[in-house]
């Protein structure tokens, strides 16, 4: 009876309404009430007032529904609001952010006399709760109930842990959750799920599962809303045999699944560049009946461009459309960028004016997908074009469409273009500054990228340098600080990462081994160990790379001399040698890898160190270590080259008895050398 109060007065607000705008709903109000007796609280007919009001509320007319409850129905009628309709607006209020206006119906029906119940309170508790964190006046709330006689429910203590937990004290909404429930105060599986959210939402994962067993020991059985925010946090944190782990094992409890939790799924697997098993899950879930939402369809529509699966795009295209799911501007744009991908700049740019066709106007996020499309496809002339169209829409360009344009010159090679674009800006943002940095390192001018930087650290704007520098590092240290000592110019690869070290930011163990490489190609390998001494007192641990670098550069000045301990350095600021380089690896216990291993047998090759070569070559094996064809090339090579044919010989047979195969040619040197030995042993030469 309710609902249907409820539907037919929708329909007369929605319909009629519009038809007649003269139409009052307060005359229905009074034929309807003709004749009857209002002091009959219990009528049929007063039940019409809930039903309109709960139609306004759905609606969002919050207004008239106000108006009607407390004008109209009190002063011309007498009948006070029914609380659950109070509840209804209420909740409602709360839900579309109008928490002020809830507090005051909440205060005018306690004037009128009326009580609120469980549900009025609750609904109180979650909207402080939610209101800037007052939660200290949420537990006054629990105080009035108590004046009142109302004994708090499950849901009353729910809200105010759920309060918490949205305001990043999750810690001390579980310890609260603990409290009450030591007190056999009544908690649900609601509140579990409060402190599981807010601990996912904080990152807190370890927490949340603890929280997940603790619910289980309690006999609480776990729902999707408590699954749904661990699978999203381990997704978040690309840890997928977790994240797959929790699904499985929701599924097995005969739980539900649903779109959103399969979405966050798929998309950690795209995030991972895993696109085949974005494809194959959204199949199989879609053949186990669940439902999957325009999100999920846009994920594998994305996937299937990567892979390069047109017509399965097509097919699903069709399936989407009987389904009857809208296709809104995030899958034109997904479209767009897959065509690009394809190298379909043109059927990209058909699908963007069909967007436009059908209704949608494209926001910057479309006209830079475009953007990117047409210039990765070495169309930047196009790209212009579309950016002198998109502001003739009046959609401004952002610091990503300037990105593009200028990496579009680069690419190329149209350097003078890009600088003029990029000179023509008032956008001094770091994208622009990172794509002109890119640009001038992709065309070799490497000098340019570097004074660029410096322009953009020596504006003066402290705080904006900061934020610049954190967000140029990764491009500073792969492309100029690299160029910079690929080239040799280690005065400048040095006041550059000196620049860094001044301004408070620790430099990362591949930056440390780019810089002591370069050093101990430029035989400067004093400065080379201070570094790697630096990076120690840093807290940074050296990796197998960094080992490798410093003993390929100390072996290499060793090759002149007898043996590799000789001058043997002293103090903390002394050159170590290959000795005290390897026994500093293990002691960290760095693992050394076949590089390494191939590096110090070639150094014992070259210097006559046979014996040791062959026994490092022999740990190789031991380790499980599988040499390469450097690794084969360094040892035998070198044992032929320098005249030891029978050693290299016997080693040989030594590994082919052992079922070991060489590459094919090491083979082929050696059984020239086995002919020649033949030929030697019976007189033939």
């Amino acid at each position: 009876m309710n609902r249907r109060l409820d539907s037919f007065f929708r329909d007369i607000i929605v319909s009629h309404s519009k038809q007649n705008p003269l139409f009052e709903i307060h005359d229905l109000f009074e034929k309807l009430l003709e004749g009857v007796h209002v002091k009959d609280k219990n009528h049929y007919l007063l039940r019409a007032f809930d039903g309109f009001v709960k139609a306004c509320v759905g609606l969002n007319m919050f207004d008239d529904a106000i108006d009607f409850m407390f004008m109209f129905q009190i002063r011309r009628f007498g009948i006070l609001p029914n609380i659950f309709a109070c509840n209804f607006l209420i909740n409602r209020l709360v839900k579309c952010d109008q928490v002020n206006m809830a507090f005051e119906i909440f205060d005018r029906i306690k004037s009128l006399g009326l009580c609120p119940n469980h549900h009025t309170y609750a609904i109180i508790i979650k909207a402080l709760g939610t209101k800037g964190g007052d939660l200290k006046q949420a537990s006054g709330v629990f105080d009035e109930m108590k004046e009142a006689g109302v004994t708090p429910n499950s849901y009353c203590y729910a809200a105010y842990i759920e309060g918490l937990c949205n305001n990043h004290q999750s810690d001390l909404g579980y310890d609260l959750l603990r409290a009450l429930r030591e007190n056999n105060a009544p908690i649900d599986v609601y509140a579990y799920a409060a402190v599981i959210r807010g601990f996912c939402n904080e990152m807190k994962l370890d927490k949340a599962m603890q929280v997940l067993y603790d619910m289980e020991w309690q006999r609480l059985v776990p729902d999707c809303h408590v699954y749904s925010p661990l699978i999203r946090g381990y997704c978040k944190t690309h840890d997928l045999v977790k994240a797959l782990d929790l699904y499985e094992d929701m599924i097995l409890k005969g739980i539900k699944t649903n779109c959103v939790i399969v979405s966050c799924i798929l998309h950690c697997f795209a995030e991972m560049g895993e696109d085949s098993r974005v494809v194959d899950t959204f199949k199989e879930v879609k053949q186990s009946g669940v439902f999957l939402d325009g999100v999920a369809y846009n994920i594998v529509f994305d996937s299937l461009f990567k892979l390069g699966k047109m017509d399965e795009v097509a097919g699903m295209l069709e399936d989407l459309k009987s389904m009857h799911i809208n296709f809104d501007i995030k899958h034109y744009t997904t479209f767009i960028k897959g065509y690009c991908l394809q190298g379909k700049p043109d059927k990209a740019y058909i699908i963007f004016k069909e967007m436009e066709e059908k209704g949608f106007k494209p926001d910057v996020v479309a006209y830079n997908v475009l953007a990117a499309g047409l210039c990765g496809n070495r169309h930047v002339s196009e790209a212009m074009d579309l950016l002198n169209y998109m502001d003739s829409q009046g959609v401004k360009p952002n610091s990503t469409t300037h990105k593009i344009i200028i990496e579009g010159f680069c690419s190329e090679g149209k350097i003078e273009e890009a600088e003029g674009y990029f000179n023509s800006m008032k956008d001094e943002s770091v994208e622009i500054y990172t794509a002109m940095v890119n640009g001038y390192c992709e065309a070799d001018l490497i000098e340019k990228s570097y004074e660029l930087f410096h322009e953009l650290s020596n504006r003066g704007d402290t705080a904006q340098e900061s934020s610049c520098l954190k967000q140029l590092s990764k491009v500073l240290y792969s492309k100029v600080l690299a160029e910079l000592c690929q080239k040799g110019n280690m005065q400048r690869a040095r006041s550059l990462f000196d620049f860094f070290l001044g301004r408070g930011f620790t430099p990362d163990v591949v930056t440390y081994t780019i810089m002591i490489k370069s050093y101990c190609t430029m035989n400067c390998l004093q400065e080379a160990h201070d570094l790697f001494q630096d990076m120690k007192s840093r807290g940074i641990k050296p990796d197998v790379i960094t080992y490798t670098v410093l003993l390929d550069g100390k072996l290499k000045q060793a090759r002149s001399k007898e043996h590799f301990s000789s001058q043997r350095g002293k103090g903390k600021d002394a050159p170590y040698d290959v000795l005290t380089i390897w026994r500093d690896m293990k002691d960290r216990e760095v693992s050394p890898d076949v590089v390494i291993y191939t590096v110090l047998i070639d150094g014992h090759i070259k210097v006559d160190n046979f014996e040791d070569a062959i026994r490092l070559f022999n740990e190789v094996m031991k380790r499980g270590l599988e040499p390469d064809n450097v690794t084969y090339t360094a040892l035998f090579s070198g044992l032929l080259n320098s005249g030891h044919s029978e050693i290299a010989v016997t080693l040989y047979n030594e590994m082919s008895s052992k079922g070991m195969t060489l590459p094919l040619h090491i083979n082929q040197r050696i059984l020239k050398v086995r002919k020649l030995q033949f030929e030697s042993s019976t007189g033939k030469l």
